[in-house]
């Protein structure tokens, strides 16, 4: 049983995709941060960069976009099939301050701005219009060369003249009535914005896509999901308007939750929510994955861990990698991993089971709405995935990096925190009378100073001076501040007076 489940609150909304009461998908859209993939802006060019077949497009946000020249370049030319346009320069189609209109096509990621073309798309429920070229696609998805051919026929004669359409994979088995419906709201949405790009100048947003409900149910509600639930009266009012408009044959499935009832609570979400933000994740048999991600590329080792098998080594290594396909492909969508993933499988001696493993895996990952592709397997074992990076990872959202470790999951010993110590206390020994210090230091520290009184002694014994600690939560972790030196009376009383 398929379900979407939406979480709507003050500060952000959820949504959960359940298959079989298993979390596999989860987007998050907060009131402050909302996505801008699919957004149109009128952009100025801010410069052109030559070595890089490139540009930049200054359109109102943080950091300038950036758009390749095959992006730049008109669709009509790209078209063509003497390939001429890959002589073309960008500076031959784009000057710096010239206004343009582009869309975006990837969320800014990291250090990287948004990626946009001004190649136009406006996706409607089975159609995805294409104001600027002349050429009719069809979803790789519809198999039947029968219903490709039906669907190209109906859609040629309702589509606008001199304007593209690609068939998305719901059209499957739907008339030309749904069609025109179809392009005529689209069309309508095309012309209001070539009427906003004619007003105001650059940079300026000229037609925002639709927000994460109604994004998912233009492009994902479909007969496969059998409940949408949704816990806010106002976002289930409008999805409703919006299904009765593109979709009435399912807003029976649409289900409203009181809104004091915590949907996420109720459906086990958030613990399977916490349990994917985890670096190992255990299989049912008793091995595990560990996951470690960097900004270049995803690294999964997997582990057989507790499992010891019933047969022999080999049948206890397959099993194990077979298992694992099935969790590293569930783990890829739910934290919507992206670029370049290696996954590094038990070694094998059978390349019989070398190549069941690859297919096990593809076909865990054929649910994966996301373009993701298998490089195959080396002699080491290692697999080599790339799955496109439509947005920001899902810890992106759920996690910061720590003030303690920034970022590398590693603090310093309490080893380093005694050798801060030590200086600072033979540094009194030598160039100071006193034979008192106070330290404030963090509350962890303190547990480790505590848990290695002896070294401390020794410490004490060797410059004659007492050390004292306070705590306090802005000294940062692994540090010391010398808040007082002086007579043991005058560090005592401080403390007493605190």
């Amino acid at each position: 049983m398929n379900e979407i489940i939406v979480d709507a609150g003050i500060t952000e909304t959820r949504m959960a995709f359940i298959e079989n009461k298993e979390l596999v998908e989860l987007y998050i859209e907060r009131k402050n941060d909302k996505r801008i993939a699919g957004n149109i802006y009128k952009g100025r060019v801010a410069n052109v960069l030559p070595g890089m077949q490139a540009a930049f497009v200054d359109i109102g946000l943080e950091k300038n976009s950036f758009l390749y020249v095959k992006d730049a370049i008109p669709q009509d030319i790209l078209n063509i099939e003497t390939e001429a346009y890959k002589d073309l320069s960008i500076k031959e189609v784009l000057k710096a301050g010239q206004e343009i209109l582009v869309q975006v096509i990837k969320e800014p990621i990291g250090t990287k701005g948004a990626r946009v073309t001004t190649h136009i798309t406006l996706p409607g429920r089975y159609l995805v219009l294409m104001p600027s070229t002349d050429y009719i696609g069809i979803s790789r998805r519809i198999g039947n060369e029968e219903e490709r051919e039906r669907l190209k026929l109906e859609i040629d004669e309702v589509r606008p003249k001199n304007m593209g359409v690609i068939i998305r994979t719901v059209a499957e088995g739907k008339s030309k009535e749904d069609f025109k419906d179809d392009i005529k709201f689209l069309l309508k949405l095309w012309q209001r914005i070539e009427k906003e790009k004619k007003l105001g100048f650059a940079p300026r947003l000229i037609h925002r896509d639709f927000d994460l409900v109604n994004r998912t149910i233009r492009d994902i509600f479909s007969k496969e999901i059998q409940r949408f639930i949704i816990n806010d009266q106002e976002v289930y009012k409008g999805a409703k308007e919006l299904v009765d408009l593109i979709s009435p044959t399912l807003k029976d499935r649409l289900v409203l939750m009181d809104e004091d009832e915590d949907i996420f609570l109720q459906y086990n979400l958030e613990n399977q929510i916490e349990k994917s933000m985890a670096r190992k994740i255990w299989l049912k048999s008793g091995g595990y994955i560990v996951l470690d991600t960097t900004e270049a590329l995803t690294v999964i080792d997997v582990n057989t861990g507790k499992y010891v098998g019933s047969v022999d080594l080999d049948d206890t290594v397959y099993n194990t990698n077979i298992e694992a396909t099935e969790v590293i492909a569930k783990q890829l969508r739910l934290r919507d991993i992206g670029g370049i993933i290696i996954v590094d499988f038990i070694d094998m001696t059978n390349e019989a089971h070398d190549e069941k493993v690859l297919k096990a895996l593809e076909k865990a990952l054929a649910k994966d709405r996301t373009k993701t592709k298998i490089l195959g397997m080396t002699n080491l074992g290692l697999v080599e995935i790339t799955r496109k990076k439509v947005r920001q990872r899902l810890d992106f959202h759920l996690q910061k990096e720590c003030k303690y470790c920034n970022g590398t999951g590693q603090i310093l010993s309490e080893y380093h925190l005694f050798r801060k110590i030590e200086k600072q206390l033979k540094r009194m020994m030598h160039h100071t009378s006193c034979n008192a210090v106070l330290f404030q230091v963090h509350p962890f520290s303190l547990h480790d100073i505590k848990e290695q009184n002896e070294l401390l002694k020794e410490m004490e014994a060797i410059t004659q001076i007492t050390t004292y600690f306070t705590e306090s939560d802005f000294v940062p972790y692994g540090d010391i501040k010398l808040k007082l030196m002086g007579s043991r009376e005058i560090v005592e009383k401080a403390i007493e007076e605190k």
